[in-house]
């Protein structure tokens, strides 16, 4: 995802420029190497001491997202009857890493300048190619088929590992916070991703929330 067009974000105070998810062809392929590798996650392996990320004050919305949801209304509408959280059994926890996997290997990563010809634009990768919430989109549709709430899997602005802007999946649980990323095939919890929140969608209205450029426990152990 390209969010040049973001000139920067408050991170606690501080101002940190925002350049665009880049897909480093090479780090995902590896990624998707080491997860076919590595044993297939379990629910066992979600951290229930995870902490959920908290919401703080409302936030610009990004305007590649509001084009989006211009377009798809239903991706993007808030059904507040639906519960915030999911509660991780088994069965939902594999549910939700397949898909994670699945996507992952079926779409081609393409910035948005080669594929349409823009800086920035949202949408179902429909052709096959996208990038970073071109994926987390097409995620959450195929999981909301399959019945979880899309109340409780929040699209969300971090800054990556690169110090560029990234966007990813966050789902909300019982068990804490969760992140599905194009990146990794193996899902994780957000104090585990090594990235900076920034932003996500509001649970009760169309809308964004700012999450205060909260750190995860990795990055900072990182520094």
């Amino acid at each position: 995802m390209s969010l040049s067009f973001l000139k920067s974000v408050e991170l606690g105070g501080r101002k940190a420029g925002i350049f665009g998810c880049k897909l480093a062809t090479a780090l995902f392929g590896a990624a998707l190497l080491l997860g076919g590798a590595a044993q297939a996650q379990t629910v066992a392996s979600a951290q229930a001491t995870a902490l959920p990320v908290e919401k703080g004050a409302s936030a610009k919305p990004i305007l590649g997202w509001m084009q989006f949801c211009q377009e798809n209304a239903s991706e993007c509408t808030v059904n507040t009857s639906e519960p915030r959280t999911i509660t991780l059994t088994p069965q939902i926890w594999n549910t939700i890493v397949s898909v994670n996997k699945r996507v992952n290997n079926e779409i081609k990563p393409v910035t948005d300048q080669d594929h349409w010809g823009v800086v920035d634009r949202w949408s179902l990768p429909d052709d096959g190619q996208g990038d970073c919430e071109d994926y987390q989109l097409l995620k959450r549709k195929r999981l909301t088929e399959l019945g979880l709430p899309r109340r409780a899997m929040r699209m969300t602005v971090v800054i990556d590992e690169l110090g560029e802007g990234h966007a990813v999946l966050v789902i909300r649980t019982d068990r804490g916070d969760y992140v599905l990323d194009n990146k990794h095939s193996n899902v994780l919890s957000w104090d585990q991703t090594g990235y900076v929140f920034v932003k996500r969608e509001s649970q009760d209205a169309v809308a964004w929330v700012s999450l205060g450029g909260i750190t995860s426990p990795t990055t900072t152990a990182n520094r």
